[in-house]
């Protein structure tokens, strides 16, 4: 069977951009969590987020100057990770236009930038036509649909394979890797570029996850305020951010004597079938994405020696992930070390699970679990080893990243330590 192995990664969030700068905050407990800027939250129950502070938004449009008029803030972010992973990688510009190179990409909601709305007409009682065309004339862009990072990613470097746009919630970033990496193992590829990028940071992401009361209100503790798996959650914080692979069959990689960071082993994908708003009471979905990750790597459940959560900090989620790692693994649950990363950056969305997995294969790089930060008091339903506070010294082989997204869709990816052996 065809291998798939990582050989380049970008990461682009609240804690810092770029993989060095990322871990290292990791590394630290440090959280990315605080009051927003990025638009006027004043009126709004939560004033608070994981920004991304250090985005080169000049830097971004001196590679891909088509993107001038572009008022996405996640395109930036998503150009970012993926022109890094592309670098880090080291990957011939004849590899990615050879028509064997494909990418696929894990984004949410295309969202209107009602913030130019406003800049054009204060009250909005003038005519939508005069409008639109005041923000024309302001080379504004207010049409940014789901593939636009991906179309300029692929003029730039003329990807010719195949090209996908995966949208499933929280849980897409975490798609677009399985699925690449299935698509190599078939043979109908060689090379990916994947993951995923997001930024809900604006009055309709803050407003919406507000009204469904899916998001902390705790203002005063800024970085304290997302505990996942602490008996006080309250509920998620959101952040935003990027996180881009490089993805390669093995001998390939070999062939060019690529960085090889570590090897995708498994993937599971799952639906709740419950609630469009609330995960499954008993944790099936979850827990079947889980064993099917298992079963895609021909590994027993007792070979797991990290599990990377999807730790939301909502009351539900996590004592629901908790009762799936549990259905799965029995016994052995409360041996293995169990982190979300959630509580330095915040939920991150469609771009969770690509930067989680990068948290992960760094992991196997420095040799240590990032802490779940935050964690003070036990919950009775949350009763597993979750690296409180602190990072962790580990060597282990094999690591599971959850991603369960909004309305019941799952994935687990099922990464192992790379050796020449």
């Amino acid at each position: 069977m065809r291998r798939v192995v990582v050989t380049g990664c970008g990461v682009v969030s609240p804690i810092g951009s770029g993989k060095k700068n990322f871990f290292n905050s990791l590394e630290q407990g440090k959280s990315g969590i605080d009051e927003i800027t990025l638009f006027d939250a004043a009126a709004f129950p939560v004033r608070i987020a994981g920004e991304v502070k250090d985005l080169d938004s000049d830097g971004i449009l001196g590679i891909y100057p088509e993107a001038c008029g572009i008022s996405d803030r996640k395109v930036f972010l998503g150009l970012s990770a993926f022109s890094e992973a592309i670098a880090d990688s080291q990957i011939g510009e004849e590899t990615l236009k050879n028509g064997r190179t494909g990418i696929n990409s894990g984004v949410c909601l295309e969202v209107l930038p009602l913030e130019e709305f406003h800049k054009s007409s204060g009250n909005l009682k003038e005519r939508l036509k005069d409008i639109y065309s005041d923000l024309l004339k302001r080379g504004t862009n207010l049409q940014t649909p789901l593939d636009t990072t991906n179309k300029f990613i692929i003029e730039k470097y003329k990807i010719s394979g195949p090209g996908y746009v995966n949208c499933s919630a929280c849980a897409a970033s975490a798609q677009a890797i399985g699925h690449s990496c299935q698509v190599i193992k078939r043979g109908n590829a060689e090379v990916f570029i994947c993951g995923g990028f997001d930024s809900m940071i604006n009055p309709l992401g803050i407003g919406g996850f507000s009204l469904l009361g899916a998001l902390s209100t705790k203002n005063e503790l800024k970085g304290a305020a997302c505990r996942p798996f602490d008996v006080r959650r309250d509920g998620a914080v959101i952040g935003e951010g990027a996180g881009a692979l490089v993805i390669e069959e093995l001998d390939h990689a070999l062939k060019r004597s690529a960085k090889i960071y570590c090897e995708i082993l498994g993937f599971g994908s799952s639906l709740d079938a419950y609630k469009p708003t609330d995960p499954d009471p008993e944790g099936d979905g979850a827990a079947a994405a889980i064993g099917m990750a298992l079963r895609s790597a021909r590994l027993s459940p007792d070979k797991i020696d990290y599990i990377n959560a999807h730790g939301t900090s909502t009351p539900k989620n996590d004592e629901i992930e908790t009762k799936a790692v549990k259905k799965v693994f029995g016994s052995k649950a409360y041996q293995i070390p169990v982190s979300s990363t959630k509580s330095m950056i915040g939920h991150l969305i469609a771009a969770s699970g690509g930067v989680e997995f990068i948290a992960c294969l760094l992991g196997f790089e420095r040799n240590l679990i990032p802490p779940t930060i935050n964690y003070d008091k036990k919950d009775p339903y949350c009763d597993l080893d979750y690296v409180a506070n602190r990072s962790r010294e580990w060597q282990g082989e094999y690591i599971l990243s959850n991603s369960f997204g909004f309305g019941g869709q799952n994935a687990c990816l099922i990464l192992k330590r790379w050796s020449k052996e």
